[in-house]
């Protein structure tokens, strides 16, 4: 009996190696039940997909941030959201572009700064008329300013708030419409130039074109000498379709060509409802802007120079359609 039972050991022994398993007792049923849908890579932690998911999250949460604010430290954070305007830099810029009456979101000033008369003037203007003052090291501000020379000083202008084509309509009222257009003007100061003439004129604004064009830059600011705080500025997608509603809507476009039909001074639309389209120096305005224009006007220019910059040009035509306006 003794021996009959080794064998029958040794016979279970091999089974359990060659033959069938010792039952599970329903794990292995349980073991087999489904647990989901695999989860995503950017679900997964740990994975390349979720580090980089993460990390697109906490940029996109940094450009929410307020450039003008204080990072959680309690000083600047050395890196402005794309959509916070420009800076100007330097001491001489930043209290020019100050006195100009140029809007400004903050002004930092880089700690112990070596104060001389233009630091002090500018951080009393900032005082006075509410402009926070942001003290930051030396380190942040030449991150803010690719390492340029600021000097200490850099102030923080908010994105323009361009107004719409309609908008100028709207403002003319019950007087006769004048709008100054601009086609291909590049240069901020050229537009700022043109600003200041438009306003002095009694234009009711400017239409600029979105794309290959001068925006209102600091540097507009400054030459337009205030005016840009009394006079709108519209922005549109496509320069000749808004000119085509705005004939709809009843004003004629003269467009200012140095082979032009008509000298300024003869205009007879000169007190209609007008748009005066101005192109740039050299070259003048586009072809289909003047295929769209209702007439071509030309400035006689006796002398050798063949033509004038966008300022110039404007200041002199505006003057003649204002003269003829109020005889």
């Amino acid at each position: 009996m003794a021996g009959n039972s080794k064998r029958q050991g040794a016979v279970r022994k091999g089974a359990s190696k060659k033959g069938a398993t010792v039952g599970s007792g329903g794990q292995a049923r349980r073991a087999l039940a489904p647990k989901g849908p695999t989860p995503k890579a950017t679900e997964r932690t740990g994975h390349p997909a979720a580090r980089r998911a993460a990390a697109a999250a906490k940029r996109e949460a940094a450009g929410r941030r307020p450039a003008t604010g204080p990072s959680r430290t309690g000083k600047p954070s050395g890196k402005a959201p794309k959509d916070s305007g420009e800076l100007v830099i330097g001491r001489n810029s930043v209290l020019e572009a100050l006195e100009a009456g140029i809007p400004a979101s903050a002004l930092f000033v880089a700690e112990r700064i070596d104060s001389d008369d233009r630091v002090r003037e500018a951080l009393k203007y900032c005082a006075q008329n509410g402009i926070p003052l942001l003290e930051a090291p030396r380190a942040e501000l030449d991150k803010m300013t690719a390492r340029a020379l600021h000097q200490g000083l850099v102030l923080q202008v908010p994105p323009y708030e361009y107004a719409h084509a309609d908008d100028l309509l709207a403002r003319a009222g019950r007087a006769a419409p004048l709008i100054v257009a601009l086609d291909g003007v590049t240069d901020p100061r050229n537009l700022g130039a043109v600003l200041r003439s438009a306003e002095a004129f009694g234009a009711h604004g400017v239409l600029i074109p979105e794309r290959r064009a001068a925006g209102m830059t600091a540097g507009a600011w400054k030459t337009a000498a205030g005016a840009a705080a009394r006079l709108p500025v519209a922005r549109c997608t496509n320069l000749t379709r808004a000119l085509v509603a705005y004939q709809k809507a009843g004003l004629m476009v003269a467009a200012l060509d140095g082979d032009g039909d008509v000298t300024i001074g003869d205009l007879e639309l000169a007190g209609d409802p007008l748009v005066l389209v101005i192109g740039a120096e050299g070259k003048g305005v586009s072809r289909l802007v003047s295929e769209a224009a209702d007439v071509r006007v030309r400035i006689p220019m006796p002398g050798a120079t063949e033509s004038l910059n966008a300022g110039v040009a404007a200041g002199i035509a505006l003057y003649e359609i204002s003269r003829r306006r109020s005889s």
